[in-house]
């Protein structure tokens, strides 16, 4: 793999981790229509870490107020969250390591990710509807309400319907507002992704460790940090739309790619 490449990579995988597009899609998507070779789960878990970097320093105070918490005063607003977000990961936790074979290869369908990104974008257009106005303060939000999100989560093993999207999807129908949405969907990626970095980067060998591995490691931290800032001051004013139009639009390109070839 080229250095571009793999900086192209990383930036798609900042977009799509974060942006309620789906990653994973896009990840497999890329090379499909460049009749390029699929990069490989090991090279997609690089990924990943870049992301789960970004969003560890991104929410650092959130992170360092729950650990506290968490730790010295689990019965407080703000330990109670650890422990939530926590028990919240483990439905997706226990289906992927279930599921890995099904998500890792059939799963991976062009066809059944165009579905996915279409049927999943249209849920999202619906729960946006339902949005409320004012923000909810995130350590108020109570444990039902979390890990209800995060068994919605799990769907996020197939690609198409994006992590992001799905657990902003179910927060929104759950009567929680944009920002918070956002907010908990971001915090929830951080353990699922960091379990599924330790389990995959054991497939990596020395001869991956390669100029290309590193380059999509930075581009995907760096572009995550900024498309996070972004899109929290994005939904502030705006609705999620556009990435439902965007997903739309993608889905039917995919699919007529698909039945083309």
């Amino acid at each position: 793999m080229t250095i571009t490449n793999a900086i192209l990579l990383g930036l798609l995988q900042a977009l799509g981790e974060f942006l309620p597009i789906s990653s994973s899609a896009h990840l497999v998507l890329l090379p499909y229509l460049r009749g390029q070779v699929y990069q490989g789960v090991a090279f997609d878990v690089i990924l990943h870490a870049g992301t789960l970097l970004a969003v560890l320093l991104y929410f650092w105070r959130d992170w360092w107020v729950l650990i506290k918490q968490g730790l010295t005063a689990p019965k407080s607003r703000e330990g109670r969250m650890l422990w939530y977000l926590a028990a919240a990961t483990i439905p997706a936790a226990i289906l992927g390591f279930l599921f890995e074979d099904l998500a890792e290869n059939t799963f991976r369908s062009p066809a059944l990710i165009a579905i996915n990104l279409m049927i999943f974008a249209a849920v999202l257009f619906w729960a946006d509807k339902k949005a409320k106005a004012e923000s909810n303060p995130l350590f108020d939000v109570p444990f039902m309400t979390v890990f209800l999100i995060g068994c919605a989560q799990a769907l996020a093993l197939m690609p198409g319907v994006s992590r992001s999207g799905i657990t902003i999807t179910a927060a929104l129908f759950l009567g929680l507002s944009r920002s918070t949405s956002a907010r908990i969907s971001f915090l929830l990626s951080a353990p699922i992704i960091a379990g599924a970095t330790v389990l995959k980067i054991t497939q990596l060998t020395p001869a991956d460790l390669n100029g290309a591995l590193l380059a999509g490691f930075a581009s995907a931290f760096l572009g995550a940090v900024l498309v996070i800032g972004w899109l929290m001051k994005y939904i502030k004013s705006h609705t999620f739309n556009v990435f439902v139009y965007y997903r739309w639009i993608l889905g039917a390109v995919i699919l007529a790619v698909y039945f083309w070839r």
